[in-house]
């Protein structure tokens, strides 16, 4: 009979959310918002700029590639411009 496999523990919760800011066209993030929605959620936006598309993704790190990977997947879907985090600029 066949040991049982041990769940592996959870990483320890992080300190802080990832952040990346993107550039979208105004038009796009009611579709980009419903798109992240059916990926349960795995980011959260917040509209820095409704005028010219700015949003603010807070994710996991925990899920840094899978983040990523949903990213570069909508980037054959729409015009996404990855801009610099302005706390770090500064």
């Amino acid at each position: 009979m066949a040991r049982k496999r041990r769940p592996r523990p959870c990483p320890p919760p992080p300190a802080q959310s990832g952040r990346t800011y993107v550039q979208i066209k105004p038009s796009d993030i009611a579709m980009f918002r419903f798109l992240l929605e059916a990926e349960d959620n795995l980011a959260l936006f917040t509209i820095a700029d409704r005028f010219r598309g700015v949003l603010l993704l807070r994710y996991s790190p925990h899920q840094e590639r899978e983040f990523r990977e949903f990213m570069a997947g909508l980037g054959k879907e729409m015009d996404i411009v990855f801009l610099p985090d302005p706390a770090v600029s500064a």
